[in-house]
């Protein structure tokens, strides 16, 4: 038996004018292709220029716009066929930077570039902080696109990679990037095969390649990685798919993938089935929805059974379910339109009970004749006796008729038929059937489905019984009467249902304009908030209109402790510790949930994209408080702004601050570069007729030639500090320029004893260097200043007669420096503290500078580059380790022999 074809559904309009819309926004911008991998290596950037190169040889204008070759043969033999964007250069910290050249690439205007590593930070100054930012405004210009990404910078799988390879990738892409792009190509290579490139050194040099596989690069990892990229293309693919059967109507479902609809209801079997359908998409991969329909019969149901609906759709969620909650008259054809509309192949329903009237049908055998095409899945239920589909009434209570309704449809037509008898001889027949027919429209109007259905046959009977011959009897003298009976009843029928559905639908819409209302009166109002306590009053607005409930306001402070917001109340149902466990939780608690319902207020975590904010606590007025869906959505809505827009005050007041701290510090910095050039001028002048006085008159009798002496000395002193304020003051600015070249630490380290010999007299030195020791790309004049002023800290905070050291070894793929003393030490707590500026030891009878010597050195070793830290030894003492890292150092010129 073949199952009758669907009949194709007729396309919106509205939907087909977005459609157009969408296309006509997409056709100015340019195409984006992503060329995506799992873990560097496999082939990305070689697939992307290969690519290109067919587009080339094809006549298309390319131009490679930034190419990280990464030292690889094949790679920079492809570039080379290429015309190569020149970069930009950037000075931040003394480097010399190499950035994509965004005005360049605009300004050329290709048709397509190439754009290495989507998730690249750019340096300091750039015009965007993120690479995938210059592409968003090349594809606004109408240039096409080709780039690399890996699936450890995909921002929704960055906690999952760092779970898998305990590394916490800090450049990352949001997830809406990718989504929005034309094409991805998934470069794929088996972890064998790129293990096995990884010890050919053709991922890294064979060093950084032995570190990789131990770490990033370990077998399980590249598996894991494998899946997560193949499964993010299938979900790229599967979207693609989606996108198209939207744009070209089709109805009909695409088991294309494993996809499950588990509908639920407010009865215990909804807990069941999602549970069930949790078990299953985990053991297939699928993704899974959940999803609930408000029907007429629904809203006939208590507050209680509604809530219960949210309580399953909340328990899918945390299961991992996409949610959603819809409002329909028939609860069949709602559930199959979703399940189209997200091409979901599998549904997953209660089973039907078989003891019911020959007239009617269950939920899932009517599911089975309206969508064949849908595989329909039933789970056994709990209590056999219970109906079914998503509009079951309330376990655990017998539903009640409710007469009234009833009631008004007779008293509606005892009425009309009381004020129509006088009009008999007046009005046919006819027009009085008009009357009882909008008796009916009126009982469905106020009334509902089932009081116009009474209200239909009341009218015929009564009708029949006052107005058609003979009267005051139910026998009909002519039998063209009957038809007029059936067409009377039929109407009234088909009128009251459409009456009542269409008051159905207005009611629902109406709920739908005063929430959307509703929470666009809030945003607009939060969106021109400047303040915490405007914020706090916008909300308690909202929540005593909306909901009749006083709210207050908790926001943490720098430790995470929860305090009162400024301008909200103090309310005596409130408690703090309620309020701390929702926000460290980051769950619900207190009246109406599962934690703590005996509790007077309700507390919801504010939860904004990137932070908590803080907790809303609310106490609602009278003892039973239970919300429908809506008003529950509308609730975790307007949290949801609310925490937003304390996310956006936030940020504000840091960038602010961080405004008012780069104005400071520029202020700072050219008084202190003022100052000293104002102070070299005198102490230069003060230094040199120190000096004359003791070369004029060799023979000067003490204490005048002492005093000579101890001018000098303090002069050269002063003269260093204010050197290191100028030094600082350059770094700050960014006006130092690294002069590098291939040295040795020990021709540095001796410089540098030879300037610090008059301060370290009274210690011993001890230079312990490898023979072994790399060359290092330095700057030898700065580099000579960090070993100064280490060597000065030492000497200066460690009594006469103790001994500094200085000792060198190979770090992995750095070179590690240490610093140490056996004197007193710092305080614990300072090993950070010491590298801010102006920050001074305090050893007793030490002469204390400007506190500047440890920051410029770290500034330094920073900007070659490096890194510093500073510890104490475990056997007493300072320690300050110097890491740099190894460059390619050019090969060493053979002298020639002669013969």
């Amino acid at each position: 038996m073949i199952a009758d074809p669907i009949p194709p559904t007729r396309p919106d309009p509205d939907q087909l004018l977005a459609q157009l819309a969408e296309q006509e926004s997409r056709a100015e911008r340019g195409k984006l292709k992503i060329f995506f991998g799992a873990a560097p290596g496999v082939g990305k950037t070689f697939a992307m220029l290969h690519a290109a190169l067919t587009l080339r040889n094809q006549g298309m204008d390319i131009v490679a716009g930034v190419v990280e070759t990464h030292g690889r043969k094949e790679t920079a033999d492809l570039l080379r066929h290429l015309e190569v964007l020149p970069r930009q250069q950037v000075i931040y910290k003394g480097h010399h930077l190499e950035e994509f050249d965004l005005d360049g690439a605009l300004q050329r205007c290709p048709r397509l570039i190439l754009v290495d590593e989507l998730a690249h930070t750019n340096a300091p100054g750039s015009r965007h902080p993120k690479r995938w930012q210059d592409i968003e405004e090349l594809l606004a210009a109408g240039i096409d696109v080709y780039t690399t990404v890996n699936v450890q910078h995909v921002e929704s799988l960055n906690d999952v990679v760092s779970q898998i390879t305990g590394i916490r990738v800090l450049e990352r892409v949001p997830d809406h990037v990718i989504d929005r792009a034309t094409e991805m190509i998934l470069v794929d290579l088996p972890p064998e095969d790129l293990m096995q490139r990884l010890r050919e050194g053709k991922v890294y040099i064979p060093q950084q390649a032995e570190r990789a596989m131990e770490n990033f690069f370990r077998k399980g990892n590249l598996f894991a990685l494998r899946e997560l990229a193949l499964r993010r293309t299938a979900d790229r693919v599967d979207g693609d798919v989606r996108a198209w059967r939207r744009d070209a109507s089709v109805a009909t479902i695409w088991p294309t993938r494993e996809t499950v609809l588990v509908c639920v209801g407010p009865g215990p079997d909804s807990e069941k089935l999602v549970r069930r359908a949790a078990r299953r998409a985990n053991q297939t991969g699928a993704p899974w929805h959940a999803l609930a329909i408000e029907t007429p019969a629904m809203q006939s149901q208590p507050d209680t059974a509604r809530s219960r609906v949210l309580k399953v759709l909340n328990l899918a969620r945390e299961l991992g379910a996409h949610t959603a909650s819809l409002t329909a008259q028939n609860a069949v054809e709602a559930t199959i339109s979703y399940a189209r509309e997200h091409n979901l192949g599998t549904l997953l329903v209660g089973r039907d009970r078989y003891h019911r009237r020959f007239w009617q049908h269950g939920f899932a055998e009517q599911l089975g004749r309206q969508a064949p095409d849908l595989e329909l899945l039933q789970i056994a239920r709990e209590d056999s006796g219970r109906k079914d589909g998503p509009d079951h009434p309330s376990p655990g209570s017998r539903p009640t008729t409710n007469w009234r309704p009833f009631g008004e449809a007779l008293l509606t037509v005892s009425l009309v038929t009381a004020c129509s008898a006088p009009l008999l001889d007046l009005l046919e027949l006819t027009n009085i059937v008009m009357i009882f027919l909008l008796a009916v429209v009126l009982i469905a109007v106020r009334s509902g489905k089932r009081a116009a259905i009474a209200a239909s046959f009341l009218s015929v009977a009564s009708f029949d019984f006052f107005f058609v011959p003979p009267r005051l009897t139910f026998a009909v003298s002519d039998a063209r009467y009957l038809v007029t009976f059936a067409v009377m009843l039929t109407v009234a029928l088909v009128v009251g249902q459409l009456t009542a559905g269409l008051r159905f639908q207005a009611a629902a819409a109406g709920k739908r304009e005063r929430r959307t209302h509703a929470l666009y009166e809030m945003s607009r109002d939060l969106s021109s908030a400047l303040s915490v306590e405007q914020i706090v009053t916008i909300c308690r607005q909202f929540f005593q209109r909306g909901f009749n409930a006083q709210v207050a306001v908790f926001l943490p402070d720098k430790e995470k402790r929860l305090n009162l917001a400024e301008g909200s109340p103090t309310l005596g149902d409130v408690d703090d510790g309620i309020a701390q466990w929702s926000h460290d939780h980051s769950q619900s608690a207190g009246r109406g949930t599962d934690t703590l319902p005996s509790a007077q207020a309700v507390y919801l975590p504010l939860k904004a994209p990137s932070r908590r904010c803080g907790v809303l606590a609310f106490v609602p007025e009278g003892e039973r408080w239970e919300l429908p869906p809506d008003q529950q959505q509308l609730l975790e809505t307007s949290a949801t702004l609310i925490a937003i827009a304390l996310e956006r005050i936030h940020y504000v007041s840091m960038s602010q601050e961080a405004q008012v701290n780069v104005a400071s510090e520029r202020l700072r910095n050219s008084l202190l570069s003022a100052i000293s050039h104002d102070l070299r001028t005198p102490l230069t002048a003060i230094s040199g007729m120190a000096e004359a006085m003791l070369i004029a008159s060799p023979a000067l009798p003490e204490p005048h030639s002492g005093v000579a002496r101890a001018i000098r000395d303090q002069v050269i002193r002063t003269v260093a500090m204010v050197n290191n304020l100028l030094d600082m003051a350059r770094m700050q600015m960014g006006h130092v320029t690294l002069n590098r070249t291939w040295q040795t630490f020990e021709e540095v380290i001796g410089l540098s004893m030879e300037y610090c010999a008059p301060v370290l007299a009274g210690h011993a030195v001890r230079v312990t260097l490898p023979d072994d020791l790399p060359l290092i790309e330095m700057d030898t004049d700065l580099m000579e200043r960090v070993f100064n002023n280490l060597l000065e800290n030492a000497a200066r905070h460690t009594p006469p007669g103790t001994i500094i050291a200085i000792t060198a070894r190979m770090a992995n793929d750095c070179v590690a420096i240490a610093v140490e003393d056996d004197g007193p030490g710092f305080p614990p707590g300072m090993e950070k503290k010491l590298f801010e500026k102006f920050t001074r030891g305090k050893r007793e009878g030490a002469t204390s500078g400007f506190g500047l010597g440890l920051p410029i050195a770290q500034a330094i070793v920073e900007a070659h580059g490096g890194t510093i830290h500073a510890e104490n030894r475990a056997e007493g003492g300072a320690k300050f380790t110097l890491l740099f890292p190894l460059g390619m150092p050019p090969p060493l010129l053979e002298e020639p022999t002669h013969e």
